[in-house]
């Protein structure tokens, strides 16, 4: 019989818990640790999800949609480069804030995929598009495009964590000299 209160939800809300703070996200996530702050024993939690991985992949569908959330919300009502600019702020944002949770929407495709987290990445990637299509570019540069954006961002937000930008000069400073790169080589895209 499942713990009074414990259901799939609740363990896929511990478990966000569990990763939210840390930069190592899902890596370090274990059905133990979970079972630890639910009170229960680890096989409880088989009543409530099947496996590790598939626990894993509850967060990642948890995060994606919460990082596709904060950049819907941030680029409503832009455009350009402006649209371009709040987008990668949210991002960068969100990995300050919810670090363990960035590192979750990072998941693996290949180790177990379901369809709604297949679902959620597509949103992802739709908005970057959406954003992406204010500098005009044609369909078939789309994908190019929204790759090399999301490559950057998603660099400059991890070198940026783990310490890698120690010099004194100002990192917002550096963002924005690499969106200034990126939004030119956007426009040199455009027909």
């Amino acid at each position: 019989m499942p713990r009074a209160g414990l259901s799939r939800s609740a363990v896929v809300a511990l478990a966000v818990e569990l990763v939210e703070g840390s930069w190592s996200g899902p890596s370090e996530l274990s059905l133990s640790a979970v079972a630890a702050r639910a009170g229960v024993s680890t096989p409880s939690l088989y009543k409530h999800v099947a496996s590790l991985a598939e626990l894993r992949a509850e967060v990642a569908l948890v995060a994606v949609r919460e990082l596709t959330g904060a950049c819907t919300a941030a680029t409503v009502g832009r455009s350009g480069e402006d649209a371009l600019r709040v987008l990668a702020g949210a991002v960068r944002g969100f990995a300050r804030d919810r670090p363990g949770l960035y590192a979750a929407a990072q998941f693996d495709a290949a180790a177990g995929t379901t369809p709604e987290l297949a679902e959620a990445a597509a949103a992802l990637v739709a908005l970057f598009s959406a954003v992406l299509r204010g500098f005009g570019l044609p369909g078939e540069r789309s994908v190019d495009a929204v790759r090399a954006v999301r490559s950057a961002v998603h660099g400059f937000v991890v070198l940026e964590s783990q310490g890698g930008f120690q010099l004194p000069d100002d990192v917002g400073r550096s963002l924005d000299t690499l969106l200034d790169v990126l939004a030119a080589g956007l426009r040199s895209l455009a027909p």
